[in-house]
């Protein structure tokens, strides 16, 4: 426990997410303050969207102190040394917002934080995880497992994946992430987005996030920032707002490739998006289902309003 928190206030995380790239324990050596804000995505689902809008809220605007790979760096990773993380986030005087791919059920969850989740179709994951590694300079990585060169073949490996590690970019993977959320929803900390509803109403869910963070924003104000959220704003200004910039990619501008929807649909035949339908109604409770592949704007489902009660202890 940090802070002077007490036991009510902490759930110590119970599971332990190790990848190549990532390591959860590091959270066990990080103090966490009182208005901390925790942004926890499956990877390509929007991450750099959403701290780039939490920059934009929290500094009144598109000048931040430093880039915002320093502003908001991945926790877990393991590519920068911990000390280092670590001083810079005690460092910061105004209010933090932490990148992280860790789940929720592993990570420390405090009443006094706020958790922001964002989902997106996990189909649209996949592909756009694709282009992501492709834009990799994998020479300076950790070895990845090879992938087949069908696109056939890569969605099928996508859907029949079972691993289920903080990262693991597969069905289970993103769901299980979700689901951890989830299943916390009835938290007033706990936040979701989608990256349709950012899709379809940028300012708008501005507004609707500013709420949850307790930052006041205005719609004409939301849609300035708005403008300085577009992904064709964020790649004129890389350098300033990629993760890891002028490091691990062949092409920093190509980082932020326009994020489409449904391109999986030229990598499936009808038995294959038959058995990705069965998998998900195998591993995921329908309404969730129906929010991740949709949001809430399309779907009519609204996380923090939908669902039982329960608490920390129960979940």
């Amino acid at each position: 426990m940090t802070d002077g928190a007490t036991s009510a206030e902490v759930q110590i995380m119970a599971v332990r997410y190790r990848t190549l790239m990532m390591d959860n324990s590091r959270w066990d050596g990080f103090e966490l303050r009182p208005s901390d804000i925790v942004i926890s995505t499956p990877p390509k689902s929007g991450t750099t969207w959403t701290q780039m809008l939490c920059s934009l809220l929290i500094f009144d605007g598109p000048d931040f102190p430093a880039p915002l790979d320093e502003v908001s760096p991945w926790l877990d990773q393991t590519l920068r040394p911990f000390d280092e993380m670590r001083a810079l986030y005690a460092a910061q005087g105004h209010r933090r917002f932490i990148k992280t791919h860790t789940p929720l059920d592993g990570l420390p969850l405090r009443d006094d934080v706020t958790y922001v989740v964002v989902g997106r179709d996990p189909r649209d994951v996949m592909i756009s995880m694709e282009h992501h590694v492709a834009n990799m300079d994998l020479d300076s990585l950790p070895p990845r497992p090879e992938v087949s060169d069908d696109p056939a073949e890569r969605f099928r490996t996508f859907v029949g994946g079972s691993d289920v590690g903080a990262g693991a970019v597969n069905l289970s993977g993103v769901m299980h992430h979700l689901d951890a959320a989830w299943q916390r929803r009835h938290r007033p900390n706990v936040v979701f987005c989608h990256y349709a509803d950012l899709s379809a109403d940028l300012p708008g869910e501005i507004v609707r996030l500013g709420t949850a963070l307790d930052i006041e924003v205005t719609r004409d104000e939301a849609t300035t920032f708005a403008a300085e959220a577009t992904l064709e704003r964020m790649r004129d200004r890389a350098e300033d707002v990629l993760p890891n910039a002028g490091t691990i990619w062949k092409d920093d501008r190509a980082f932020f490739r326009a994020g489409g929807f449904g391109e999986w649909r030229a990598r499936a035949d009808e038995e294959a998006l038959a058995e990705y339908d069965r998998k998900v109604e195998t591993i995921t409770a329908p309404d969730l289902a129906t929010w991740a592949h949709l949001g809430r704007l399309a779907s009519g489902i609204d996380p923090a309003t939908h669902g039982l009660q329960a608490s920390w202890a129960t979940t």
